[in-house]
């Protein structure tokens, strides 16, 4: 009796729909062993584990090579134990012998994400069709389950940000985990920091007119209005270019990060940006 739902028992009659077709639906980790072959002893625990962890991402099917030589002959196994990934209906990646347990994890995680790179790519799609708080909530699951997931940080970032919760937003970047979407985070914090100062300080004196348009800029993004925004932005850089060190060009190069190069919003203001900067 198998210890799971996630793990199968497979035998030539059932490979077509437990293998074949499954991983058209999900990664299918298939183990071809045998009773009396040492090795395999030591490495089904493993995968069996790692199956009942993954909690279905993967699922692990068990085939006796000894019962079903016609698919040791149709997939090459020529030593035991063998393991091969399929992932939609073909084989992805495989291995033989008996694997450190390393190893092994490191070869089923690139096979089947983990539900964690699942939630994050569910959060990255909510930010691709701008729901910004649904985005939020998908990321915020994931960081407060493990807040050194990186790719979820920079999730809640963009979100809070296109939402204008400018303070939120600064506190993450400030403490950002380890992870290659750093540089991500170095670009977007002056956005968040403008944000952040409008949270705290609300309205400006406007004995400085530039000043008090740059202000009212940043108010505009806080309330998601980015081109009325980016317009000020604009303006205050065709008055003078090096104003704040060249923060409301650094502002709106964060706000081409969050778009998207390709936004058509991002092309028109970035082309304009080239125009007044060169």
């Amino acid at each position: 009796m198998n210890l799971s739902e996630h793990i199968l028992d497979v035998s030539e009659s059932t490979f077509e729909s437990l293998v074949i077709m499954q991983s058209h639906e999900v990664p299918v980790v298939v183990d071809f062993w045998a009773p009396w072959c040492g090795p395999c002893q030591v490495l089904s625990p493993i995968l069996e584990r790692l199956a009942i962890e993954a909690g279905g991402s993967f699922l692990l099917a068990k085939i006796n090579v000894d019962e079903n030589p016609n698919l040791s002959i149709r997939y090459g196994v020529q030593g035991i134990p063998a393991v091969k990934g399929f992932v939609n209906g073909e084989v992805k990646s495989q291995f033989v012998g008996a694997q450190p347990e390393p190893v092994v994890k490191r070869f089923v995680s690139e096979l089947a994400p983990s539900q964690a790179e699942h939630a994050v790519k569910k959060g990255k799609s909510l930010l691709s069709t701008r729901h910004w708080r649904e985005a939020e909530k998908a990321f915020r699951e994931i960081t407060d389950e493990d807040e050194t997931n990186a790719a979820a940080a920079l999730g809640m970032v963009e979100s809070l940000i296109m939402q204008g919760k400018g303070r939120e937003a600064l506190v993450i970047t400030e403490n950002f985990p380890a992870g290659t979407e750093w540089a991500t985070i170095e670009r977007l914090k002056p956005l968040a920091n403008l944000m952040a100062q409008v949270e705290e300080n609300g309205l400006y004196p406007e004995d400085d007119p530039l000043e008090a348009e740059f202000f009212q800029a940043a108010r505009m993004l806080v309330k998601g209005n980015i081109p009325a925004g980016m317009d000020g932005l604009l303006d205050i850089l065709r008055q003078d270019k090096k104003y704040r060190n060249g923060e409301p060009k650094d502002v709106l190069l964060a706000i081409f990060e969050l778009l998207g190069q390709d936004d058509p919003m991002t092309r028109e203001y970035r082309d304009e940006l080239a125009s007044i900067l060169f």
